[in-house]
């Protein structure tokens, strides 16, 4: 007796697959944002009297960069005398890293492998469903406040009102890094949420192909005729 069969096909993309690159994902944009965040380098300033000294800012601090003396940094002496932009930055980036780590910590006891919740498939898919809005909420906190940062700068630099003479601030290398860290953990998000999809299709009930009726109707033979 002859019997068809086929071979599974090779799957290369696993839910236990997914579930790592989310966290890997997430985990990267969160380092970035948390790096991002206290680097003095969200707008640079040179000044063409003076080539020499290089002007730095960040959300907590201002730098000088000389040849001679290397660089140097000072702390904002008051918070309510900075800028609406940065007094912004500052809670929305703070949010970012918060809700970062929440989500890192939610979606440990959530993966496949772990040894935490293994009976509970219900509160697993749960905890990475909580995992994947922390990271859309952490990447969106990140994204705004560096595009208004970026928005002002663009404003200032093209003001009208300063004289020609007076030196402009521009973008710093943290904008890039926030932009490259906010988009990470929005795609974090998003394949936390894949991971749950493709879950619930491997939990799915598997579909009876054809009823024990039909299978026994095409069982039989029958006789062709031909009609002359």
């Amino acid at each position: 007796i002859l019997r068809s069969w086929k071979e599974p096909p090779m799957v290369f993309l696993t839910t236990k697959m997914m579930q790592r690159s989310a966290v890997f994902v997430t985990f990267g944009g969160l380092v970035t944002s948390l790096f991002t965040t206290f680097l003095p380098f969200w707008k640079t300033m040179n000044s063409d009297l003076n080539e020499v000294e290089n002007w730095f800012s960040g959300l907590w601090h201002t730098c000088l960069y000389t040849e001679e003396v290397g660089i140097q940094c000072k702390a904002y002496e008051s918070i309510m005398g900075l800028p609406m932009d940065l007094q912004i930055s500052r809670v929305l980036m703070s949010l970012s890293i918060s809700t970062g780590v929440l989500a890192m910590m939610t979606a440990f006891p959530a993966l496949e492998g772990v040894d935490m919740c293994v009976r509970q498939p219900a509160t697993k898919r749960h905890f990475l469903i909580l995992s994947g809005v922390l990271s859309w909420v952490s990447g969106i906190s990140t994204l705004a406040p560096v595009s208004i940062v970026a928005y002002t700068t663009v404003v200032e630099f093209w003001d009208q009102g300063f004289p020609d003479v007076m030196p402009r601030w521009e973008y710093g290398e943290a904008m890039f890094s926030g932009w490259f860290g906010g988009l990470a953990l929005v795609t974090g998000g998003t394949l936390f949420f894949v991971a749950v999809c493709m879950g619930d299709f491997d939990l799915r009930p598997p579909s009876v192909p054809n009823s024990p009726r039909l299978h026994h109707q095409r069982s039989h033979p029958y006789m062709k005729t031909e009609v002359l």
